[in-house]
Parts: C-alpha cells; structure tokens; sequence
C-alpha cells in the first residue's frame, strides 16, 4: 500500500466556548488544563452580537491543540466518554469530525470539582493524509488533487478500524 495514502490524525482540539468572560471563563480554562494537562489559549469573539450582549474581540472561550500521540490518546479517552458511538452527520466530507462532551465528569479520569460546577467540552478532529504541507508552506505552494483529500467514507473506516466507534444514523 502506497504510505502517501494513508489517513491520520492531523490534529484535536478541545475547545470550551463559555460566550462570557470573568469568572466563568476562568473556570473553564482551569478544567480544560486539568483535563488536558497542557497550556490553554483563550478565544476572541471575531464579531459583535448583540443578541447575546458580545463586542468584537472580547475573550468568550479557550481552547487546546494538541497534535501526535498525545491527541491519540486523548481521543481514545473522549470516545470511552461517549460510549464509543458518533453521529455519522458529524463527519464532514473531507473526513473532519466534531462532538460534544456533555459533563466533564463522564470525561475517564476527571473527577467532580464543585469550585468549577458542571462543564461541557467540544472535540474537534483535523484529518489529514502525508503531503499536506505543500497547500500551508511559504515557497512553491501549490493545491492538493482532490484524490489526496481526505473522505468521510475514508474517516468512517479508519474509526471503525481503530478506535472500535460504532456510527449511529
């Protein structure tokens, strides 16, 4: 088999939007190092909402990117979080992948804090395939065929295969 075909992981990233900042916001980032046990990143609104009373560039979430074995493993735990089960209209077509992890507590490993209360997270999941850097370097980039891209028939397999995830309808 041609190792230019192979489908992996390019990145997960871990993201609490708390839509508010202060003391909630707070909160959320120390959960999401708990769990993690990495640095977080906060997250600016990109445009004013007046509806849910948000300016334009106020910090309203965190998030975490983790990229190699570490995402496999924290991937392998999110999955035992949800029983092993994903929505196949979660995968995007090119294979992408996003779900939601209601409580943090259903999360293997966390234990209730009740100084933070009862959080949820979402985990979103970059598929990629080697020779992917050719369409983000800086000299001769050029545009990846649409053969080389990643599908979600592609995605659902190597779930099956790997993680054991069984695709609910």
């Amino acid at each position: 088999m041609n190792p230019m075909t192979t489908l992996g992981i390019e990145k997960v990233t871990i993201n609490i939007g708390v839509g508010e900042s202060g003391e909630k916001l707070q909160k959320a980032k120390t959960l999401i190092e708990r769990i993690t046990g990495r640095k977080a990143v906060l997250t600016k609104a990109k445009k004013r909402e007046q509806t849910f009373r948000i300016k334009r560039g106020e910090t309203i979430g965190v998030k975490i990117t983790m990229r190699g074995k570490e995402a496999e493993e924290f991937l392998s735990k999110a999955f035992d979080a949800v029983d092993k089960k994903l929505n196949s209209s979660a995968i995007d077509k090119y294979g992408n992948f996003a779900f939601g992890i209601r409580e943090y507590i259903d999360f293997p490993g966390a234990r209730y804090d009740p100084t933070i209360g009862l959080i949820g997270f979402d985990v979103c999941v970059t598929m990629k395939r080697p020779g992917l850097r050719i369409e983000k370097r800086r000299r001769k980039r050029s545009r990846i065929p649409h053969s080389q891209r990643g599908s979600k028939e592609e995605t659902i397999e190597f779930l099956k295969q790997k993680y054991g995830i069984n695709l609910i309808e």
